[in-house]
C-alpha cells in the first residue's frame, strides 16, 4: 500500500485585504472522494484515486489559499473493494491509508501554500523555524 501518483487540479490564492494586526490562519485538509482507477500494472493490486482539498484561511477576512488535487494509491485487490465500499457507505478510510495519503498531501500542499503565500505577500501558513537565544540563567 503506497502512494504512486500526485497531482494538483486547482490552485487558488486570494488576498482580499492588507495584512494588519493579529492574523489567524486556519489550515484544513480532507478527502473529498475515492474511486477505483485503471492502471496497466501489477494484477495483484488495484489503484484508487483519492481527491483532496487543502485550504489556508486568513482571518479576519484577509485571504485564502485553496489547493485541490488527486492522489493515486496502490492497494491489494481485496482491500481495494473494501475501501471503495466503506467510502460509499460512510465516507471513511482505513486509518493506515488515511495517514499515508494525508501525510503525502500535507508534504506537497504545505510547500505549495508557502510559495503562494510568499507570492501574494501573505504570512506563511505554517510556522517557520526561527533562530533565537537561550534565556540566560
Amino acid at each position: 500500500m503506497t502512494v504512486i501518483g500526485f497531482s494538483f487540479t486547482k490552485m487558488l490564492v486570494e488576498k482580499k485585504n492588507p495584512v494588519k494586526g493579529k492574523v489567524n490562519i486556519n489550515n484544513n485538509v480532507g478527502i473529498k472522494n475515492l474511486e477505483e482507477t485503471k492502471l496497466n500494472i501489477n494484477t495483484k493490486r488495484k489503484a484508487l484515486k483519492l481527491e483532496f482539498e487543502f485550504s489556508s484561511t486568513y482571518e479576519p477576512n484577509i485571504g485564502k489559499i485553496l489547493l485541490t488535487g488527486e492522489v493515486i494509491y496502490l492497494i491489494d485487490k481485496d482491500k481495494a473493494a473494501e475501501a471503495v465500499k466503506n467510502w460509499k457507505k460512510n465516507k471513511k478510510l482505513e486509518k493506515d491509508m488515511l495517514t499515508t495519503v494525508l501525510n503525502n498531501v500535507l508534504a506537497k500542499c504545505n510547500v505549495q501554500a508557502l510559495i503562494l503565500s510568499k507570492d501574494m505577500n501573505l504570512p506563511p501558513p505554517i510556522p517557520l523555524p526561527k533562530v533565537g537565544e537561550k534565556p540566560r540563567k
